[in-house]
């Protein structure tokens, strides 16, 4: 009997881990860049707290059926089991093949480059080769601490988590408490106007803020090891992304109490710019170390979560077979988080990830649209499922985040055919991997 049998995963992780695995990687940078995209757009004030309402209650719905899906089925690899359950392996594969060559690894590869090449440098000059030395350390390290346990990688969030939620709720309270303010910034827009239509623009800023909001999906990777994973994993899930919503709409409002709508649409760093008016220079000191953090806590959530994925891929007979392998000590699956954590230093030090991360943004909403598809579909093919939480408003909720998805990912492809298509080549790319897994898995 091999390794990969006998040695399994264990159940540490409890509902606060859980919590924090969606806070963690769902506030990185988002709410530092988005509102200018939004505020460009919409113009309105009203409209942008209502684009990030509208896009936090998408990503509620979403968490609705993940929830769900997650305690029926709570098992390492999260989405991955479910599109297998409902579509077959193959549309799984896909997922989890795009998720290693491109999503978690070019978003890794993203939060590494912001991290050592644009808040880094604030505090003093770092040479280009300087850079590269500090992204393959801060991948290797964070490595490391994943490779050494699950329960370190996790405190390792709750700690990052905690500063950047202390740090966040700390620069609201500072605007709010000492900002010469103006609360007619809340209704009127200072000069600001829709970049087009209404519902264009609506729809514009709405597909920025779901990028604001993206991770809360992640934490179903790690349900393998979440104990009482019926109540832990949907209530984790679901308080993780509504702490989320709440805290998106404090800071947005915060920013406008401050900057009429019109500068905020002007401001690449709104977050530096909100605290100077209050503090000074020191503002923009404070922002990037609270960023920094964030920016560690989002890509640690990627190696406490991704490498389930790749283990339940290969637990299933794919190509790769030792990434299903569960270190005898640490009991993480370490081949796995080797391999991200690899691929992810090569894309960071080649400088493609950022071309091959716009590639795959629609295909991952194809993904996302499938998985809470699959609630409707697993309720027909398999009803007999146990089922310890249902999604709340079924079916309306699912149709919603569908609809959502589809629009996003039919947007890419309306508006970025070149990038969309190549996207789908990425995808497909995975099939020939597939089906030579799969027969050598025939033949041992």
């Amino acid at each position: 009997m091999s390794d990969t049998e006998t040695i399994q995963l264990r159940r540490v992780l409890g509902f606060w881990d859980i919590v924090s695995l969606v806070i963690g990687g769902v506030i990185g940078s988002g709410i530092f860049l988005v509102p200018k995209d939004m505020a460009a757009a919409v113009g309105s004030p009203l409209l942008i707290v209502a684009v990030w309402i509208a896009g936090g209650l998408l990503s509620f719905f979403g968490s609705l059926s993940f929830g769900e899906l997650g305690a029926a089925m709570p098992e390492a690899g999260g989405v991955y089991v479910y599109l297998r359950e409902a579509y077959g392996p193959v549309i799984a594969f896909l997922f989890g093949w795009t998720l290693f060559l491109v999503i978690d690894s070019g978003a890794i590869a993203t939060l590494t480059v912001a991290f050592a090449s644009k808040y880094l440098p604030y505090f003093f000059p770092i040479s280009p080769l300087l850079q590269k030395i500090v992204c393959v350390s801060f991948i290797l390290f964070l490595m490391i601490m994943n490779y050494i346990g699950v329960r370190s990688g996790a405190n390792l969030q709750n700690v990052l988590t905690t500063i950047k939620l202390v740090g966040l709720v700390g620069i609201c309270g500072v605007i709010f408490l000492f900002a010469k303010g103006n609360t007619a910034n809340f209704v009127h827009s200072g000069g600001a106007a829709p970049s087009g239509g209404i519902v264009g623009a609506f729809g514009v800023a709405l597909v920025a803020s779901l990028w604001a909001y993206k991770g809360w999906e992640a934490a179903t990777y790690s349900a393998g090891e979440i104990k009482n994973p019926q109540r832990n994993l949907p209530w984790g899930i679901l308080t993780g992304t509504v702490l989320c919503v709440v805290l998106y709409v404090i800071a947005q409002l915060a920013y406008l109490y401050v900057l009429p709508a019109a500068e905020i649409a002007k401001s690449d760093r709104i977050a530096a710019d909100a605290m100077n008016l209050v503090v000074g220079g020191i503002g923009a000191t404070i922002i990037s170390v609270i960023i920094l953090f964030s920016i560690m806590g989002a890509a640690n959530q990627n190696f406490v979560c991704s490498p389930r994925v790749y283990y339940a891929m290969a637990k299933d007979g794919g190509i790769f077979s030792r990434l299903a392998a569960v270190h005898p000590k640490f009991l993480t699956p370490h081949y796995s988080i080797i391999a991200i954590s690899l691929w992810s230093i090569v894309l960071s030090l080649s400088g493609t990830f950022e071309q091959l991360f716009t590639y795959v943004i629609f295909g991952e909403w194809i993904f996302f649209g499938l998985t809470v598809g699959a609630v409707i579909v697993l309720r027909r093919k398999r009803p007999d499922m146990p089922r310890p939480y249902k999604t709340w408003g079924y079916p309306i909720t699912p149709i919603i985040f569908i609809l959502a998805s589809l629009y996003i990912a039919v947007s890419a492809l309306i508006s970025q055919p070149v990038n969309a298509l190549a996207g789908l080549g990425i995808i497909f790319l995975g099939l020939p991997f597939y089906y030579l897994g799969r027969r050598k898995s025939r033949k041992a």
